[in-house]
């Protein structure tokens, strides 16, 4: 890769979702905006490597952007109509409310994502629609947070922009009095750019920190976007309390570490402490959404003092909860692991047996590596073998893949 295929992708990874928001506002159409968004960084390649990279890329990104979207509109001969629309509005002009024009949304990162979780399309859809045009998650990694192939997702998102363009689904961002409806799908995206960011599902690195500072930037903006909001706090407590863990999830070598391996002392306790805090005032209230839920699972993990002091039947109960309100096959596998440290891993086999016969999870590399792990305490280490195998073909990330064959190998 040469220097400026590397300054193009960095401000790729870096800049999308702004040079995105930013020509949306302008096109007030979001297939026109992420096409006239590609056609930039497309220029970037060639006019940087003639007259160097921009001291402010994203800045000159969005101006091509906007510029080649204002001449598309003007080939389509609607500028002139739609002149008084497609003008930015200037504070010191206009005297419309905040409700009106959708600018109580103090970003436009978060107002694209609020925007795009439009309630015509089906939660899924919005969801998938929003981490591949906002957030610029790749559809592999979109289908492995759905548990669906990359061809089912590929349509699915398709199916959603072809649903807009029919329907005239036209760019606007919501008013504040919208934005609790829309919240729960926001949530979701948020929630699936951190765990995209925290275990990449695919590529040679653990993690994608750009994409869990993003995540947790969102998420303190929408805190003070919705300060009453229980299900925001609850999203925010898991992300301080799960990243705090960040620095000792690998060791000098890259190897992956399991939560018993880690060293507790090194997790930022600012963070849990923070954390924490947040998970008590979610909870209070009664009837807890599943963040905050999730929230008081991961919590109760950072605030142990040692691995051996994890209140395990507290977990169980927490995951009881869970999936009352969120009835994942996740969840339900991560239940049977906390049965396992109470009950021993038997019970825990049967729970992932009975996953598996389930077939909602088959494809989920996490399934096989779990039921690998069971296997193993038990002593049946050929059975153990041919999971991890499994486990192992399922993995896209190096880190991922190199802890599984290491255990396949003590099995084998």
């Amino acid at each position: 890769m040469t220097q400026i295929e590397r300054a193009v992708a960095d401000a790729h990874r870096r800049e999308w979702a702004f040079v995105l928001a930013a020509t949306a506002r302008v096109a007030r159409d979001m297939d026109l905006a992420e096409e006239c968004v590609q056609e930039a960084y497309a220029t970037a390649l060639r006019v940087w490597a003639r007259d160097g990279v921009p001291e402010n890329p994203g800045a000159w990104l969005t101006t091509v952007a906007k510029r080649t979207a204002l001449d598309a509109l003007r080939r389509q001969n609607v500028f002139r109509s739609k002149l008084p629309l497609l003008v930015e509005p200037d504070e010191a002009d206009v005297n419309l409310s905040a409700e009106s024009t959708g600018d109580a949304i103090p970003d436009d990162r978060l107002r694209l994502i609020f925007t795009c979780c439009h309630p015509a399309l089906a939660g899924e859809a919005q969801v998938a629609l929003t981490l591949r045009l906002v957030c610029g998650v790749s559809t592999a990694d979109i289908a492995q947070a759905f548990l669906v192939s990359e061809a089912t997702m590929a349509a699915r998102i398709t199916r959603a922009k072809k649903k807009i363009s029919a329907a005239r689904i036209a760019y606007r961002v919501p008013a504040a009095g919208e934005l609790p409806d829309r919240l729960d799908a926001v949530l979701t995206v948020i929630h699936l750019l951190f765990t995209t960011g925290y275990t990449a599902p695919s590529g040679d690195q653990l993690v994608r920190a750009d994409l869990v500072e993003r995540a947790l930037d969102l998420t303190k903006m929408l805190r003070d976007l919705m300060p009453d909001e229980r299900e925001v706090w609850g999203l925010l407590a898991l992300l301080l309390v799960t990243d705090a863990r960040k620095a000792t999830r690998t060791d000098a070598e890259g190897r992956l570490l399991l939560l018993e391996e880690q060293d507790r002392t090194a997790w930022d306790q600012d963070a849990i402490e923070e954390g924490h805090g947040l998970v008590l005032d979610a909870l209070r209230g009664g009837h807890p959404g599943r963040f905050a839920l999730q929230a008081a699972i991961a919590a109760l993990h950072a605030t142990a003092q040692r691995y051996e002091d994890t209140d395990w039947p507290q977990i169980i109960t927490l995951y009881d909860a869970l999936m009352e309100v969120w009835p994942s096959p996740v969840v339900a596998l991560n239940r049977a692991i906390a049965l396992t440290m109470v009950l021993g891993p038997a019970v825990g086999l049967s729970e992932i047996e009975a996953l598996e016969s389930d077939g909602r999870l088959a494809g989920y590399r996490y399934l096989p590596a779990t039921k690998a792990d069971l296997l193993r305490r038990l002593g049946r280490n050929g059975e153990a073998a041919e999971a991890y195998q499994v486990a192992i073909a399922l993995a896209d990330n190096d880190a991922e893949r190199a802890f599984l064959a290491a255990r396949l190998a003590e099995v084998s």
